[in-house]
């Protein structure tokens, strides 16, 4: 990722800053939002590691000093049996994984989640800019990973007084959406992902607009591990939690009897359900509302960069959990995503406004976009 610096500031250090080189490939992450968050905290997974004792020979009945015959008869299986376990047996926070897509089940209700899982957005450096409890959605503002900007010894060595003029030329924002486990009493978490960059429109490069980028998987990844280690797990749990194997594509393009695209997701509904849920998040689409005893959500497509000037979208705050009855029309092109049971998985189809299938190219194009985030 290439620096960049802003407004009048670059003709003034041009010749100072002509050291701004890539950054490599790295996990690190720094946030800072554009507006004024709260102070932060060392989120937990900074904080120095615990030492690793399991290659200690243990000091045995607190005599000071152990022997290697004493050490092999701690060892047993029946010894081992009365210490206590390197791991519990269950955890309370568990991750889920269905193709590309990761999710966290907490053996917690959302509301006992909801100050938890807000204090570390803002613990990463970002401010929570909508909060719809009832909807079960958080979602952040717009922020910097200023850990994607290189060292250079100007800026090392003038430090915050000319920090502020780097730019990564990237922004981040991602939602937080808390649905019902399918166990009583657990929460599913999901955190999606939208980025935008900046790219230059002209050959002189002295203008620039704001333009969407795919969402990032792994920072989406990194993320709920973070988030878990937040929540109290240990942080190499956390890791090969997150690391797990990947599994075969769950979701292909097909067509119904009545000449409509379909999409065949290799999942009961209650799961597919909330893998379009998140899918619809990564997209674009905003979920006007949504019924899940019909299997149907309301969506429409917002353009991302209305999002870095604009307020955000007050529909949102339609979506509730209990919600039963159709959204009121709009003048806006608003699309029905239909999932349905099909035996040994589920269908997903797009439906008109009137409810009956969609046989439209844009239609068709609505399910390859979910068909590629639901691999």
């Amino acid at each position: 990722m290439k620096c960049r610096f802003s407004g009048v500031a670059l003709s003034l250090v041009a010749v100072m800053l002509a050291g701004c080189s890539v950054l490599p490939e790295s996990k690190k992450i720094e946030y800072k939002s554009a507006g004024k968050a709260p102070s932060l905290e060392i989120p937990p997974d900074l904080s120095q590691l615990a030492k690793d004792d399991r290659f200690l020979v243990p000091d045995i009945a607190g005599k000071g000093s152990a022997t290697f015959s004493a050490y092999a008869a701690d060892r047993t299986p029946q010894a081992q049996s009365q210490n206590t376990a390197i791991l519990p047996q269950v955890d309370k926070v568990r991750v889920e994984r269905s193709g590309n897509q990761r999710w966290l089940v907490v053996g917690m209700p959302a509301d006992k989640l909801w100050d938890t899982v807000k204090d570390f957005w803002q613990e990463t450096g970002f401010i929570v800019s909508i909060e719809r409890p009832e909807a079960g959605v958080m979602e952040t503002d717009w922020a910097e990973n200023r850990a994607k900007i290189a060292d250079d010894i100007i800026r090392n060595t003038l430090g915050k007084l000319l920090d502020s003029l780097y730019s990564s030329g990237e922004r981040d924002k991602f939602r937080t959406r808390f649905e019902p486990g399918a166990e009583p009493g657990t929460t599913d978490i999901f955190i999606s992902h939208r980025g935008m960059e900046e790219v230059y429109t002209s050959s002189a490069k002295d203008e620039t607009r704001w333009q969407p980028r795919p969402p990032d998987v792994e920072l989406e990844a990194e993320m709920l591990r973070r988030l878990m280690v937040r929540l109290g797990t240990e942080e190499k749990r956390a890791e090969v939690s997150i690391a797990a194997a990947k599994v075969e594509p769950r979701a292909r393009l097909a067509s119904a009897n009545d000449g409509s695209g379909t999409l065949e997701v290799s999942e009961r509904f209650d799961r597919a359900w909330r893998r379009v849920g998140l899918a619809l998040d990564r997209i674009g689409f905003t979920v006007e509302d949504r019924d899940r005893s019909r299997g149907l959500y309301f969506v429409r497509y917002v353009d991302p960069d209305a999002g870095m000037n604009k307020k955000p979208d007050s529909l949102l705050s339609k979506l509730a959990f209990w919600k039963g009855s159709e959204p009121v029309a709009n003048s806006r092109t608003q699309y029905r995503i239909y999932i349905r049971d099909g035996g040994a998985g589920s269908v997903v189809q797009v439906l008109s406004s009137e409810g009956g299938a969609d046989r439209s190219e844009t239609a068709r194009r609505i399910l390859g976009l979910l068909q590629q985030q639901l691999q």
